[in-house]
């Protein structure tokens, strides 16, 4: 059975911290600090409409350093950004993290931001997955399979 994006949020939980188009970068990038984040969805209204990473920050920001505490977040954030719902699997969320070369994927249910999971994320529930499977596998070859 392969783990849905829903199974990453039982364990990881939901708790995602945002920030609204019109903050600040230096408002962004102090929210991501102090919550050790490496991206931070950019909601209005209720609705996911961008994210801020440090990628953005990296790409963009370096050259407008002065003004960080001027610039809303919404001059730098991911418009187009690529998100998943609960009932997709991990394999999804890899190839989509994989072929994107991103690191973080908001999850989306009926339009509302109900978490966000990492590459951190996906790999530790892949390992996690293929250690059960070989507990399994042991289990049978030595006869000590119960189902």
């Amino acid at each position: 059975m392969e783990s849905t994006v829903r199974q990453i949020l039982q364990n990881k939980g939901t708790q995602v911290w945002s920030v609204s188009p019109d903050a600040t970068v230096m408002e962004a990038l102090e929210l991501m600090a102090e919550k050790d984040i490496g991206a931070v969805p950019v909601v209005k209204d209720g609705k996911l409409v961008g994210i801020f990473s440090e990628r953005d920050y990296a790409r963009q920001a370096v050259r407008q350093r002065e003004t960080l505490n001027l610039l809303p977040v919404s001059t730098f954030m991911t418009t187009d950004v690529i998100t998943v719902t609960p009932t997709q699997t991990v394999k999804d969320c890899m190839i989509l993290m994989t072929a994107r070369r991103i690191r973080h994927l908001p999850v989306i249910e009926n339009e509302s931001l109900v978490g966000i999971i990492t590459i951190g994320d996906v790999v530790k529930t892949i390992i996690s997955d293929q250690a059960l499977l070989l507990e399994e596998l042991e289990k049978y070859i030595s006869g000590r399979y119960i189902r």
